[in-house]
Protein backbone atom coordinates (compact mmCIF):
# COMPACT_ATOMS: atom_id res chain seq x y z
CA UNK A 1 0.00 0.00 0.00
CA UNK A 2 1.04 3.59 -0.56
CA UNK A 3 1.62 6.31 2.04
CA UNK A 4 -1.44 8.37 2.77
CA UNK A 5 -0.08 11.49 1.06
CA UNK A 6 -3.32 12.36 -0.74
CA UNK A 7 -5.33 11.86 2.42
CA UNK A 8 -2.79 13.88 4.43
CA UNK A 9 -3.17 16.86 2.11
CA UNK A 10 -6.96 16.80 2.31
CA UNK A 11 -6.94 16.60 6.09
CA UNK A 12 -4.49 19.43 6.67
CA UNK A 13 -7.45 21.79 6.30
CA UNK A 14 -9.00 20.05 9.29
CA UNK A 15 -5.83 20.75 11.32
CA UNK A 16 -4.69 17.15 11.36
CA UNK A 17 -0.94 17.34 10.80
CA UNK A 18 0.69 15.23 8.11
CA UNK A 19 2.91 13.53 10.70
CA UNK A 20 -0.23 12.00 12.22
CA UNK A 21 -0.85 9.67 9.26
CA UNK A 22 0.63 6.18 9.18
CA UNK A 23 1.28 4.15 6.08
CA UNK A 24 -1.93 2.65 4.78
CA UNK A 25 -3.93 0.67 5.45
CA UNK A 26 -4.81 2.14 8.79
CA UNK A 27 -5.21 0.01 11.89
CA UNK A 28 -8.02 0.28 14.45
CA UNK A 29 -5.57 2.24 16.64
CA UNK A 30 -5.06 4.72 13.79
CA UNK A 31 -8.82 5.04 13.39
CA UNK A 32 -9.39 5.65 17.10
CA UNK A 33 -6.58 8.23 17.16
CA UNK A 34 -8.19 10.08 14.25
CA UNK A 35 -11.63 9.98 15.86
CA UNK A 36 -10.09 11.34 19.06
CA UNK A 37 -8.30 14.06 17.11
CA UNK A 38 -11.63 15.04 15.51
CA UNK A 39 -13.27 15.16 18.96
CA UNK A 40 -15.59 12.28 18.14
CA UNK A 41 -16.59 10.06 21.06
CA UNK A 42 -17.12 6.35 20.37
CA UNK A 43 -17.46 3.13 22.34
CA UNK A 44 -16.02 -0.19 21.17
CA UNK A 45 -16.87 -3.77 22.12
CA UNK A 46 -14.70 -6.79 21.34
CA UNK A 47 -16.31 -10.06 20.19
CA UNK A 48 -15.58 -13.17 18.11
CA UNK A 49 -15.00 -12.56 14.38
CA UNK A 50 -18.23 -11.75 12.53
CA UNK A 51 -18.50 -12.25 8.77
CA UNK A 52 -22.18 -11.63 7.98
CA UNK A 53 -25.26 -9.86 9.29
CA UNK A 54 -26.79 -13.20 10.24
CA UNK A 55 -23.69 -14.23 12.19
CA UNK A 56 -23.63 -10.83 13.85
CA UNK A 57 -27.13 -11.26 15.22
CA UNK A 58 -26.09 -14.43 17.03
CA UNK A 59 -22.59 -13.61 18.24
CA UNK A 60 -22.33 -9.88 18.92
CA UNK A 61 -24.26 -9.90 22.18
CA UNK A 62 -26.29 -6.99 23.40
CA UNK A 63 -24.71 -3.93 21.82
CA UNK A 64 -27.06 -0.92 21.91
CA UNK A 65 -27.83 1.12 18.81
CA UNK A 66 -28.61 0.41 15.17
CA UNK A 67 -26.66 -2.42 13.60
CA UNK A 68 -25.65 -2.06 9.99
CA UNK A 69 -24.84 -3.80 6.77
CA UNK A 70 -22.27 -2.32 4.46
CA UNK A 71 -22.26 -3.35 0.83
CA UNK A 72 -19.16 -2.95 -1.34
CA UNK A 73 -20.54 -2.56 -4.85
CA UNK A 74 -19.29 -1.92 -8.37
CA UNK A 75 -21.09 -0.61 -11.44
CA UNK A 76 -20.48 -1.61 -15.05
CA UNK A 77 -17.83 1.14 -15.45
CA UNK A 78 -15.95 -0.24 -12.44
CA UNK A 79 -16.92 2.67 -10.21
CA UNK A 80 -16.91 1.60 -6.57
CA UNK A 81 -19.61 2.30 -3.97
CA UNK A 82 -19.94 1.56 -0.28
CA UNK A 83 -23.61 1.50 0.70
CA UNK A 84 -24.43 1.64 4.42
CA UNK A 85 -27.89 0.76 5.73
CA UNK A 86 -29.57 -0.75 8.76
CA UNK A 87 -28.96 -4.51 8.92
CA UNK A 88 -32.61 -5.36 8.17
CA UNK A 89 -33.07 -2.80 5.37
CA UNK A 90 -34.27 -4.09 2.00
CA UNK A 91 -31.81 -2.81 -0.60
CA UNK A 92 -32.96 -3.32 -4.18
CA UNK A 93 -29.72 -3.67 -6.14
CA UNK A 94 -31.66 -3.83 -9.41
CA UNK A 95 -32.78 -0.22 -9.01
CA UNK A 96 -30.30 1.41 -6.62
CA UNK A 97 -28.00 2.44 -9.48
CA UNK A 98 -30.58 5.02 -10.59
CA UNK A 99 -30.75 6.54 -7.11
CA UNK A 100 -26.99 6.91 -6.65
CA UNK A 101 -26.00 7.78 -10.22
CA UNK A 102 -24.15 4.55 -10.98
CA UNK A 103 -23.62 3.33 -14.54
CA UNK A 104 -25.90 0.36 -14.97
CA UNK A 105 -26.82 -2.23 -12.39
CA UNK A 106 -24.67 -2.76 -9.37
CA UNK A 107 -22.99 -5.99 -8.34
CA UNK A 108 -20.87 -6.98 -5.38
CA UNK A 109 -17.25 -5.88 -5.69
CA UNK A 110 -14.41 -8.38 -5.53
CA UNK A 111 -12.31 -8.82 -2.41
CA UNK A 112 -9.18 -7.72 -4.30
CA UNK A 113 -10.81 -4.41 -5.25
CA UNK A 114 -11.93 -3.90 -1.66
CA UNK A 115 -8.43 -4.51 -0.33
CA UNK A 116 -6.89 -2.18 -2.92
CA UNK A 117 -9.36 0.68 -2.44
CA UNK A 118 -10.29 0.42 1.25
CA UNK A 119 -7.51 -1.63 2.83
CA UNK A 120 -9.93 -4.01 4.56
CA UNK A 121 -10.88 -7.66 4.35
CA UNK A 122 -14.30 -9.13 3.53
CA UNK A 123 -16.34 -9.32 6.71
CA UNK A 124 -14.92 -6.03 7.97
CA UNK A 125 -16.64 -3.69 5.49
CA UNK A 126 -17.19 -0.34 7.14
CA UNK A 127 -17.47 3.35 6.27
CA UNK A 128 -14.49 3.92 8.59
CA UNK A 129 -12.34 2.38 5.81
CA UNK A 130 -12.87 5.56 3.77
CA UNK A 131 -9.83 6.86 5.65
CA UNK A 132 -7.74 4.38 3.59
CA UNK A 133 -9.08 5.60 0.24
CA UNK A 134 -6.69 8.44 -0.52
CA UNK A 135 -7.47 8.09 -4.22
CA UNK A 136 -11.20 8.73 -3.66
CA UNK A 137 -12.09 5.62 -5.65
CA UNK A 138 -15.07 4.73 -3.46
CA UNK A 139 -18.27 6.76 -3.18
CA UNK A 140 -19.90 6.36 0.23
CA UNK A 141 -23.70 6.14 0.19
CA UNK A 142 -25.74 6.18 3.39
CA UNK A 143 -29.38 5.18 3.52
CA UNK A 144 -31.33 8.15 4.88
CA UNK A 145 -33.31 5.86 7.19
CA UNK A 146 -30.08 4.78 8.90
CA UNK A 147 -29.21 8.34 9.88
CA UNK A 148 -32.54 8.59 11.70
CA UNK A 149 -31.22 5.96 14.12
CA UNK A 150 -28.74 6.79 16.85
CA UNK A 151 -26.20 5.57 17.72
CA UNK A 152 -24.85 3.49 14.82
CA UNK A 153 -22.61 0.41 14.99
CA UNK A 154 -19.81 -0.43 12.55
CA UNK A 155 -16.67 -2.55 12.54
CA UNK A 156 -13.57 -0.42 13.23
CA UNK A 157 -11.59 -1.83 10.23
CA UNK A 158 -11.63 -5.37 11.70
CA UNK A 159 -14.50 -7.78 12.32
CA UNK A 160 -13.55 -8.62 15.91
CA UNK A 161 -14.88 -5.35 17.30
CA UNK A 162 -17.93 -3.15 16.95
CA UNK A 163 -17.73 0.62 17.39
CA UNK A 164 -20.70 2.77 18.33
CA UNK A 165 -20.81 6.31 16.90
CA UNK A 166 -23.43 9.07 16.71
CA UNK A 167 -24.98 9.44 13.24
CA UNK A 168 -23.90 13.09 12.95
CA UNK A 169 -20.35 12.15 13.97
CA UNK A 170 -20.18 9.47 11.26
CA UNK A 171 -21.04 12.10 8.65
CA UNK A 172 -18.46 14.47 10.16
CA UNK A 173 -15.81 11.73 10.07
CA UNK A 174 -16.54 10.96 6.41
CA UNK A 175 -16.33 14.64 5.50
CA UNK A 176 -13.01 14.93 7.36
CA UNK A 177 -11.48 12.08 5.35
CA UNK A 178 -12.62 13.56 2.04
CA UNK A 179 -15.64 11.28 1.49
CA UNK A 180 -18.76 13.36 2.12
CA UNK A 181 -21.50 10.76 1.90
CA UNK A 182 -24.32 10.72 -0.57
CA UNK A 183 -27.43 10.43 1.62
CA UNK A 184 -30.32 8.83 -0.25
CA UNK A 185 -33.41 6.70 0.27
CA UNK A 186 -31.64 3.42 -0.52
CA UNK A 187 -33.98 1.03 1.28
CA UNK A 188 -37.63 0.08 1.12
CA UNK A 189 -39.81 -0.33 4.19
CA UNK A 190 -40.48 -3.52 5.99
CA UNK A 191 -38.83 -6.33 4.09
CA UNK A 192 -35.60 -7.90 5.07
CA UNK A 193 -32.95 -8.61 2.48
CA UNK A 194 -29.75 -10.55 2.60
CA UNK A 195 -26.72 -9.15 0.81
Amino acid sequence: MQPAAALNTRLLNNSIPESFWPLMPATPADLFALLDRLGITTATVEHPPLFSVEESRHLRGEIPGAHTKNLFLVDRKDRLFLVCAEESAAIDLKHLHRTIGASGRLSFGKAEAMRAALGIEPGAVTPFAAMNDGGKRVSVVIDRALLARDPLNFHPLVNTRTTRIAAADLVRFLQAVGHPPQIVAASGPGEESKP
